[in-house]
Formats: C-alpha cells, structure tokens, sequence
C-alpha cells in the first residue's frame, strides 16, 4: 500500500469517528444517558467519555454512598421503615451522638432498677425457708426450741454469730409470748415440719405450724437499711456438706500435730546455730517411722525447749504419740502432746539479746571465742 492510499484510509477512519459520536452539545461536548440521566463528558485526551463531576452529581453520589456533605460517611436508614414516600436514603446521626443516647438510656434504666430495688419486697413461697410456730408454752427456752425444730431439717446458721437462725418472740416486758420463726437450709425442710408437727401437742399445748410470710410495719424508711459488709458470709455458706454422702474426718487439723518439750537447751543454739538444723533433720528422720512428716519447727529461743512436728495423717499422730512421750533424747526425757491449736512456743528475740548475739558471733568469726 502507498503512502497516498494510507492516507486516505486513516481520513475514512476518522470521519467513521465522528460519525458514530452521539450528538453533544458544541460547546461542552456532553450528552445524557436516556437509561440512567448520567451526564458524560469528553475528554480529548483521553479520548473518551466519563462522567461529568459537578454539584449535582456529588450530591446523587454522598445520598447514594451515604456520605454526609463534610464527607464522612454517615448511617443510612432503609425505606422499608418510612410509612410513606419514595425511597429515599437519609443520613442518621453520627456513630458518637448514638452511643451518647444508649449510654442515656442505660443510665435511665438503671435509675429504674435502684427505684425498683427500694422499698419493701415479697418473699416468693417456693424460695422461702422460714416456719413459723405459735401456741408454745411461754417457759419454752430457745435450746428447746431449737431441738424441736432441728427434728424436721437442718437449721441455718447466721453467718455472724454461727448460731442457728431462730427467733422466739417477746412481749415489751422481754416475756416469751409463744411464737417463734425458725429457718431452715433448704426449703423442702418447711413442708416436713408442716407436715408432721402442725397441730400437735407440745407441753400440753397444741401448736401450729405455717410458712412464715413478713408484713412492713410503718412506713419505708431508707435509713434503717443495715449497711452491707464489705466481706460478708453467704447464709448457710459450710452447711451444704452436711447433705452429702461424703464420709469426712471431723477431727480438728491440730490434732495432727504433735508437740515435743526439753528437746534442747536454747544456750547450745547460740553458740552453734548448726545444730538447729541437724535436730530438725534427727526429728524428721524419728517421726517418719509413724507416718509422712509434713513440717518440723524447732522452737530455738523457746527455754522449754519446744518442738512440733505435722504429720500428714490423724493416724501418724496417733502412733507417734505413746512411742515418743517419755522418752529419752539427748540424755533429756522428753514430753510429747497434741497442739491445743492455740498456744504459740515462737519466742521474740529483743533488741538487747540481738545486739549480744551479734557481738558474740562478731568475735566467734575473729576467733576469740572457743
């Protein structure tokens, strides 16, 4: 092909060009899309066409996109929610301003639930683990009234008194008027008692049994509420093993300990220190014969010479106990008790004998001392 017949191929192309261009107005060279209503703009450059990027076209973007008029994006509402109109996106408020509704509505809700709170309040019958007892003998002692009821359940403990929790009630004189509450762990206990000792004889009086209920007597008043401890025992918190199947030593944990006397004299410690460890180490190697030794205290400033050892078991103990009393150690004659669980053998060291023993040790070290 020669340059002539070239030239004339690119001229048809480009006259096919500009025949196939939509009619645009001259001057701006846009056109509208009849599907959508887009306005598009040719760039000469880029020789092509693209949307046309004015005020209307970013106002249709940010209400489509659901970007605010400052440009951040913003929540959408759906039209599903409007009753009535066209579908429209709207923008809501800012992320900020609804956690600041929630938290107002949290803190209305809980204002509720404190007015709520306030006041007196029912005991529901299936939860409430009190009986009350009327027509007793006015000479009845709450120890009897205590064994009576213990008879039919276990009785709750108060939490600050350990005591089981009955009540009988007094005239303003201070006399037994013949009624009284009682409280039981659980609630199947009030049903049994009902049951079994409702309107029967006691002391030639016939009594009567029901489930308590509490009535307010006077007004509400906010400051007569007992203040809530800081630590504070759940009500029959300790109780819960006494209806278990679970056989448990009731013995007490100091009766695993054995205490020893005129083990030593405390004056040999201050001039050796290293035979308090070798007597903690003999005390451990005798006592294991009778069982596992848990801990070995020699008592060094102790004048009686005072040593214990924690056995691991009741029953080590308990051998240990008539093998060790009464016998010889040391050319000492020993004694061998159980821990009452609240004597304590550790002797203080003073300022004064601490200064002694420093000065003593200072010139052991110097070899002045034998």
């Amino acid at each position: 092909m020669n340059s002539s017949s070239s030239k004339e191929f690119l001229q048809e192309l480009k006259e096919k060009a500009k025949s196939s261009v939509p009619e645009v107005a001259e001057e701006r060279q846009t056109y509208v899309d009849p599907t959508d209503g887009t306005v598009y703009e040719w760039d000469s450059e880029k020789r092509g066409w693209f949307p046309k990027v004015d005020e209307d076209f970013l106002a249709s973007y940010q209400m489509n996109y659901g970007f605010t008029p400052d440009g951040e994006q913003a929540v959408t509402v759906s039209s599903d929610s409007q009753t009535a109109g066209p579908h429209v996106p709207q923008t809501v408020q800012s992320q900020d301003q609804k956690r600041e509704i929630e938290d107002d509505q949290g803190s209305e809700s809980k204002k509720k639930k404190r007015k709520a709170d306030e006041g007196w309040f029912e005991v529901e019958g299936s939860k409430n683990p009190n009986v009350y007892v009327s027509g007793l003998p006015q000479d009845t002692t709450e120890e009897e009234f205590i064994e009576m009821m213990s008879k039919y359940g276990i009785i709750m403990q108060d939490p600050e008194t350990n005591k089981p929790k009955v009540k009988l009630y007094r005239d303003q004189n201070g006399q037994i008027k013949g009624d009284g509450r009682c409280c039981y762990l659980k609630r199947e206990s009030v049903d049994l008692a009902i049951e079994l000792l409702d309107e029967s004889d006691y002391k030639g009086h016939t009594i009567h049994v029901e489930q308590a209920t509490f009535h307010l007597k006077g007004d509400y008043n906010p400051a007569l509420k007992k203040k809530k401890k800081n630590k504070k025992k759940k009500a029959g918190k300790g109780q819960e093993k006494l209806l278990d199947w679970v056989e448990r030593d009731e013995r007490k944990k100091n009766e695993r300990i054995i205490v020893f006397k005129n083990m030593f004299d405390a004056k040999d410690f201050e001039k050796n220190p290293l035979l308090i460890t070798e007597l903690r180490d003999d005390m451990k190697a005798e006592c294991e014969k009778f069982g596992e030794v848990r801990k070995v205290i020699v008592f060094d400033r102790n004048k009686e010479g005072v040593c214990s050892v924690a056995f691991a078991t009741f029953e080590g103990a308990e051998t240990c106990l008539p093998v060790m009393n009464g016998r010889w150690f040391a050319g000492r004659r020993i004694t061998a008790e159980k821990w009452d669980g609240k004597t304590n053998f550790k002797v203080e060291e003073t300022e004064k004998q601490k200064e002694e023993r420093l000065d003593e040790w200072e010139k052991y070290l110097a070899g002045e001392l034998d």
